[in-house]
């Protein structure tokens, strides 16, 4: 661990970026555990490019693609193995992760001179030797964008594609603050290259299991309001998922549905299954959850962040009701 290293002094360029990237010749695009679109979107759209500059690229990922995003193109090649006769100069992009540690327990040790770290979150470590990390980005996809239009890779179908899912997830759908005019252009732009934006809202939003459903609906019958109607919480545990046939890509939808009810200025979600428990925030726009997780060792955006806590449902919950009073809740 390099100790003692400012963002501002391992902040890197575009144009730093796109040099190192012409001058590899091997590549692992890394996603973080529980991946969404924004994080495989953006290193599929990377690595494809990549590909077709004629360079050698492999996709890094602990746990399997889920469902609603198997329509990505090269999905199908993620996967936790990485090669043996992989270049040991290999460059290993992470995309959307805070640090090495979202990547999960099998990433192997990696030397920090190979390491690109691209993100869009403000608690970033800028733990590579390259960090292009842009709060002001709506997504990690975004970030990538402004690499591929400095390398001049043309955005085809495919890149178009992973990249519109990386906005949509990242925006809600486009629901979300972070939709601005720029991001609107960009989507058109991305729609006319060959994005599906129908198929994308389709997997993404609206392609939900009847489990999810039922798991959706044993949540909110768990939900609690508090600080004059201004804070919900629920959880998900291992016995509501065996009552639902449900697993844990069921869960991703009922942080909003929290957040929706009116009056309700922050959103609180604890997954409490498979070891330590999970902590999905969301805020209406006067919380900062971001600023909320960081007090218990997470991260995230202004409106969207997580944690993880390890100890038992009852101290989580207490834990972040405190963190998020301590931001003005």
């Amino acid at each position: 661990m390099i100790e003692n290293v400012t963002q501002e002094q391992t902040a890197s360029t575009t144009d730093e970026v796109v040099a190192e990237l012409k001058k590899r010749s091997a590549f692992v695009m890394v996603s973080h555990v529980k991946p969404d679109g924004d994080t495989l979107g953006a290193g599929l759209a990377l690595g494809i490019a990549l590909k077709r500059m004629g360079k050698r690229v492999h996709y890094f990922q602990q746990d399997p693609v889920p469902r609603n995003l198997r329509f990505l193109p090269d999905s199908d090649e993620v996967a936790r193995e990485i090669p043996a006769d992989l270049p040991s100069d290999a460059l290993w992009v992470f995309g959307d992760m805070s640090d090495t540690g979202r990547a999960g327990e099998y990433l192997p040790e990696l030397d920090r001179a190979n390491i690109l770290d691209i993100d869009h979150h403000l608690g970033n470590t800028h733990f590579g030797a390259l960090n292009y990390v842009i709060p002001t980005e709506c997504s990690t996809g975004t970030c990538v964008v402004r690499l591929l239009r400095e390398m001049n890779c043309k955005i085809d179908r495919d890149i178009a594609t992973c990249i519109l899912t990386t906005i949509m997830t990242d925006t809600g759908g486009f629901m979300h603050s972070n939709t601005t005019p720029e991001v609107l252009n960009l989507s058109a732009e991305l729609m006319l290259a060959g994005a599906d934006k129908e198929q994308i809202t389709e997997e993404i939003f609206a392609n939900k299991r009847f489990a999810a459903i039922r798991l959706l609906g044993r949540a909110l019958e768990e939900a609690r309001i508090g600080h004059d109607g201004r804070y919900c919480w629920s959880y998900v545990d291992e016995e509501m998922l065996k009552e639902c046939d449900a697993d844990g890509e069921d869960t991703e939808e009922i942080i909003g549905y929290l957040r929706s009810v009116e009056g309700v200025e922050a959103a609180a979600l604890f997954k409490n299954y498979d070891g330590d428990i999970r902590v999905s925030l969301r805020s209406s726009g006067r919380i900062n959850v971001q600023a909320a997780a960081a007090r218990l060792g997470g991260g995230g955006h202004f409106r969207a962040s997580g944690l993880t806590f390890v100890g038992s449902l009852p101290d989580a919950a207490k834990a972040v009701e405190e963190a998020l009073v301590a931001e003005g809740l």
